[in-house]
């Protein structure tokens, strides 16, 4: 197996120039890494976790065993909460105004044929 062999006991030379490198990359003077670079460095060679000791151990916590407010307590449904432009149906404004325009669009129908009937019911002189 190629390249396998691990780089072997991290040295405070080896921090130091990944440190180096990596201010160069954030835009330091290579000859004045930042603590953030040390810290980043050591993480990188080293093999330690990006995330702080406690938030990794909350983070490898099942959400199943997760904080519980109330222990025993099985929760409720919240109620939906309508949208600003929608109404107690649950139709969006352009369904609404969609079937308001259908409604008036019949009525005027309706109208209309009601005057054709009546248009036709006079006696002819």
């Amino acid at each position: 197996m190629e390249n396998a062999a691990g780089i072997g006991t991290v040295t405070s030379e080896m921090i130091e120039a990944r440190a180096r490198e990596l201010a160069v990359i954030n835009g330091h003077t290579s000859s004045q890494p930042s603590d953030a670079d040390y810290q980043q460095a050591k993480r990188e060679l080293t093999g330690e976790s990006e995330m702080d000791p406690q938030e990794e151990r909350s983070e490898s916590i099942p959400d199943s065993e997760g904080w519980d407010p109330l222990p025993g307590s099985t929760g409720r449904q919240a109620a939906d909460s309508l949208g600003e432009d929608e109404d107690a149906e649950g139709r969006s404004e352009s369904a609404q105004m969609f079937e308001e325009g259908v409604s008036e669009a019949e009525h005027d129908q309706m109208r209309q044929a009601s005057r054709a009937d009546e248009e036709n019911d006079e006696p002819e002189p």
